[in-house]
């Protein structure tokens, strides 16, 4: 990995580049993956590279379905498991959410390489494709009976474009984790986080931590009054305010 100066003004950003490059060196990203990462980071300037106040409401319904689903899965690509396997691995583990590998550019020896990383959890991993999804036309249409083809509610995340409506039109619920608010994915899902990935985990697991004191009245409300349209809209008028505050060039 470069050795890059704590002190460098960039150092967090380009850590997480520093990330995704050891995972396309593993085999774990794909070219593309590295591309599709650049867009993201750029909406994560436009928010201020923080978790921004409008998206809290979207973690806390986050929570709210994923303790009320009965059977839940986190679909995992190459760029979050390059990007924050641990924090997810922690997060599948103590709550007990088994994880799908989910691949657009899918190859046998990329699931092979993703798996090997959740292995040191005690979490269910499925990465044996015995079934499609009818709704979905590329290769995340592969997903296991047991795993996502059995699930009420999939988080997906960093912009799998065509499984959320795909998963939505056989009647699953969709947590999607996207820096675009303008993607696909943040708009077609149920529930979309507009924040940094590697931000993520670490916020969701304090909100299932609190809600899970709460009775199920409580965290069925929470879900029934959130409005994913309203939160992206929030998200983008945040964006708009910054960008052209005052003080934002000094």
């Amino acid at each position: 990995m470069t050795d890059i100066p704590k002190d460098h003004p960039r150092y967090k950003s380009l850590m997480i580049r520093e990330r995704l490059v050891e995972g396309f060196k593993k085999g774990v990203v794909v070219p593309q993956g590295l591309i599709a990462h650049g867009r993201g980071e750029a909406f994560d300037y436009l928010i201020g590279e923080e978790t921004i106040e409008p998206v809290y409401k979207a973690y806390e319904a986050s929570a709210a379905l994923l303790l009320l689903s009965q059977n839940p899965i986190i679909a995992v690509n190459g760029n979050a498991a390059a990007l924050a396997y641990e924090d997810i691995g922690r997060f599948a583990e103590k709550f007990n959410i088994p994880i799908e590998i989910n691949l657009f550019h899918f190859s046998v020896e990329r699931v092979r390489k993703i798996r090997e990383l959740f292995e040191s959890f005690n979490v269910k991993i499925f990465d044996v494709y015995d079934v499609e999804l009818p709704t979905v036309s590329s290769k995340r249409r592969l997903v296991s009976r047991e795993g996502i083809y059995s699930s009420d509610t999939v988080m997906v995340m960093i912009e799998d474009g065509d499984m959320p409506i795909g998963l939505r039109k056989i009647g699953k619920k969709v947590i999607a984790i996207d820096l675009n608010p303008l993607s696909r994915t943040a708009r077609d899902s149920d529930i979309t986080i507009v924040d940094n990935l590697v931000r993520v985990f670490p916020i969701l697991t304090r909100y299932m931590d609190k809600l899970s004191r709460h009775g199920q009245d409580v965290i069925r409300r929470i879900l029934e009054d959130y409005d994913n349209n309203e939160v992206l809209k929030e998200v983008l008028i945040y964006i708009v305010e910054r960008l052209t505050s005052p003080g934002i060039l000094d």
